[in-house]
């Protein structure tokens, strides 16, 4: 798949079958880990609906309604499945140690085996066609959605390898720690992917609250601002950035000399083209706005904006 939208749809499609495959097999194994399973993958399916549409929003410029375009709606997608997929994950963790307490409970273990097959190998196959997919075409959806299956994958292997041990149990008359396996198990799972569904949201509520970009975009970004402006007597460059989900916006300001010699306002617009040439070389989905001023005044509304450029005379 080579563009963003099949790579959603299949997701949209196999957390719909990985989900109902996982509530069918727990009403016949009385699990909880494949119940939890399943509902991880139903709640994702119904989330991944809206990420479709969210894609297609994402991709168009900025309008009347949305002046700032609609990169904001994939950190709100993202937060949502953040939130979302930890709030079933804390209410599992306190199921299966009520269950625990109470004595665990007893499972099927041959169609337990059987899903844990199915969905290992179902999951792995997704996270690796999103994968080969993101070479073509990548996004913090995209991205989102292959940690999610990446996480499933290796979920699934595990409960797998757990369920082997219960008929190894039984072969060794250990029959007494099989009732808790199942509770044992998904307090591991919670625990082991707790931090994915923290990480995604917390990322996504950093967008939304117009936090600046990571340190690794950030670097490169004002290295080529002030390689780009090199050969200007700039008195002092402020740059402020803002990456809601695959937006990068750049608000430059640059303070030049009172006697700066201006031939006309498209000498000012041919500076602006450099500057937004020299951003998108390093982050293509970006909006680059520049503003010249000599009074340093209107360069710096905040005191703790990183300066780009060192002064020159």
């Amino acid at each position: 798949m080579k563009s963003e939208r099949g790579a959603l749809i299949l997701s949209v499609v196999m957390s719909l079958v990985v989900g109902a495959a996982a509530v069918t097999a727990a009403s016949l194994t009385q699990s909880k880990a494949i119940l939890l399973d399943g509902l991880f993958n139903l709640i994702y399916f119904l989330v991944a609906l809206v990420t479709v549409r969210i894609s297609v929003l994402a991709a168009q410029p900025d309008d009347r309604k949305f002046p700032f375009g609609y990169g904001y709606f994939e950190s709100l997608v993202n937060a949502g499945k953040g939130l979302l997929i930890l709030g079933v994950a804390l209410f599992a963790l306190v199921d299966a140690v009520l269950a625990l307490l109470a004595g665990g409970r007893e499972i099927v273990a041959g169609p337990a085996i059987g899903y844990a097959v199915f969905a290992t190998l179902a999951c792995s196959l997704t996270a690796w066609a999103l994968h080969r997919s993101r070479r073509h075409v990548d996004s913090p959806l995209m991205r989102a959605d292959f940690e999610n299956w990446l996480v499933n994958a290796l979920i699934s292997s595990g409960v797998l390898l757990t369920f082997c041990m219960i008929p190894v149990a039984r072969f060794f008359d250990r029959d007494d720690i099989v009732p808790y396996v199942d509770s044992v198990l998904v307090i591991a799972v919670v625990l082991f992917c707790l931090s994915v569904p923290i990480r995604m949201a917390k990322g996504a509520i950093m967008e939304l609250l117009n936090r600046a970009p990571p340190r690794e975009l950030r670097r490169p970004v004002l290295a080529a601002i002030d390689a780009a402006l090199a050969d200007l007597p700039v008195r002092q460059c402020q740059v402020r950035m803002v990456r809601p989900g695959r937006q990068l916006y750049v608000m430059i300001h640059v303070v030049l000399p009172a006697d700066f010699p201006l031939t006309g306002l498209p000498q000012l617009d041919t500076l602006r083209e450099r500057l937004t040439s020299a951003v998108s070389a390093v982050y293509p989905h970006q909006v680059t706005d520049t503003l010249f001023t000599a009074d340093a005044k209107w360069a710096e509304p905040c005191e703790a904006m990183p300066v780009v450029s060192t002064p020159r005379r």
